[in-house]
């Protein structure tokens, strides 16, 4: 294969990862979301009654009401209802934005079960002397509640008898129009995903497992990572249990919104729970520069641009290399013109004079693509923002831009962005004389335009501004007086 024929394979192949890989790798972006406004309460524990009749549910029962009492577990920004079998019934958090029944879906999504030697049930306990500790006196197990401001609750469990648990979590499988889909979520070592109603099972190091929907998470997570076996099952059901005993067992409780910052003060790898992927060490630190020009200038689409700049700025030395190869690849276009004409019946020989050419020049055939490579990891970590990022939803730009987590809706953006893509190709020298060839590439602008018009715009809003602003850098560079010796800008 010639060294037109690897350039060009090499282009589109480069363009075509940018282009095609993000709808394997990717989904469609989220609905926003309303901030909810602060409470006052002060922290306390008050029963609530109820006439729901009691009996015990063997280990695979659905889940089902089955109290007599509840209790509220409170402080000034969070609060908890739980039944006597230690299931939360309703949650709340300041700091959320949806209720938590739109999250879970289901009025009792969580329920606990300890094995004291005849297999896994429900045990019912009753509050001691209206504190916060509560008692099965047939198991000698006693619980004791607390609550934190920032949102989760503690249970700190013992007994005298060795035992082992079972939560089993369970919600209704929901996808919305926008692609959005409930799921089951659990951390290890990496963040885990699985569809409600899907069947799957291990035995893995767990930190914390809940249910995710909706930029929300209700979560029970652990001090340390327990040994925990977990499955999934077609009865939209999650669980996970110990397989071996214990005397004593503390685990949290948490709904909140997420908010990578609030989820961050919370500890405990809840932060994972805003899922940027494998470009993750990109995305945490864009959302974080995003952040820090927010600060000072509070439009999401100003500081877009601004981060923009500052990332071509940082990377300007690498590209600056490909812009001086381009250019010269510009300067030997004429000798390069004539090696071709000299040897268009011996190609062996016109591929061998024209790379001995490219190396007395110091050009690179393949030099404008670094650019491409520069921007893919950029480009991905910035579309992961945008999608998973809450912070970023119903964050207006200007004019008729009111949520950069989505898409344009007149598409000025993903055009004025397909106009600078063809600007740019017009502007970068190739060695490729192939008219099919030729015509591919010229259309690769308008492919990538048509994909980014449904993507969110602040991603078009990043593309565009980047583009320019490398037109900018390679005009000056291209157009320096010293013409073997190009300037730096």
């Amino acid at each position: 294969m010639g060294s037109e024929q690897r350039n060009a394979l090499l282009a589109v192949v480069l363009s075509g990862l940018i282009l095609f890989g993000w709808q394997f790798y990717f989904s469609p972006p989220k609905p926003d979301a309303a901030p909810v406004g602060p409470t006052t309460e002060v922290a306390e524990i008050t029963p609530v009654s109820s006439e729901s009749s009691v009996k015990a549910l063997p280990s695979g029962a659905p889940i089902e009401p089955v109290s007599t009492q509840t209790y509220t577990l409170q402080d000034r920004g969070a609060s908890l209802v739980f039944d006597d079998y230690l299931s939360p019934v309703d949650m709340t958090n300041v700091q959320s934005a949806f209720s938590f029944r739109n999250t879970v879906d289901t009025s009792l999504p969580l329920r606990m079960e300890f094995d004291f030697g005849s297999g896994f049930r429900q045990l019912r306990f009753v509050r001691l002397d209206g504190s916060n500790r509560y008692l099965n006196s047939e198991n000698d197990l006693a619980v004791t509640a607390t609550a934190s401001e920032a949102g989760p609750f503690n249970f700190n469990l013992s007994s005298s008898r060795p035992f082992k648990y079972r939560f089993t979590f369970r919600t209704a499988a929901k996808k919305l129009e926008n692609g959005q889909e409930r799921f089951f979520s659990f951390f290890t070592d990496e963040l885990n995903h699985v569809t409600v109603a899907d069947e799957d099972n291990g035995d893995r190091a767990i930190k914390w497992a809940g249910i995710d929907f909706n930029y929300h998470l209700f979560a029970a997570y652990f001090d340390k990572p327990q040994d925990l076996l977990f499955k999934s099952s077609t009865d939209s059901t999650f669980t996970i249990f110990s397989n071996k005993e214990t005397n004593q067992l503390s685990y949290n409780l948490v709904f909140v919104k997420k908010e990578y910052n609030y989820l961050s003060s919370l500890g405990n790898n809840l932060s994972n729970a805003v899922d940027f992927g494998i470009w993750g060490f990109f995305a945490v630190w864009i959302l974080k520069g995003l952040q820090f020009f927010h600060t000072f200038f509070p439009n999401y689409g100003v500081s877009i641009i601004l981060l923009t700049l500052l990332v071509r700025l940082i990377t300007f030395p690498l590209q600056y290399k490909s812009f001086v190869s381009m250019k010269k690849l510009q300067l030997i276009q004429p000798e390069l013109t004539k090696l071709r004409e000299k040897f268009k019946d011996d190609p062996q020989k016109m591929q061998k004079e024209s790379m001995e050419l490219f190396r007395k020049s110091g050009a690179n055939p393949i030099g404008g693509c670094l650019p491409l490579l520069l921007q893919m990891p950029v480009f991905f970590a910035f579309y992961k923002v945008l999608h998973s990022a809450v912070e970023l939803v119903d964050a207006p730009f200007m004019l008729w831009i009111n949520d950069l987590s989505n898409k344009d809706p007149y598409y000025v953006l993903p055009v004025l962005m397909t106009l600078a893509m063809f600007l740019q190709q017009k502007m970068t020298p190739n060695t490729i004389t192939d008219p099919v060839q030729k015509k591919v590439m010229l259309f690769m602008p308008l492919i990538f335009g048509v994909i980014m018009k449904d993507l969110p715009s602040g991603l078009s809003l990043y593309i565009f501004i980047s583009t320019a602003f490398g037109i900018l850098q390679q005009t000056v560079v291209f157009n320096s007086k010293n013409k073997n010796t190009p300037v730096v800008v």
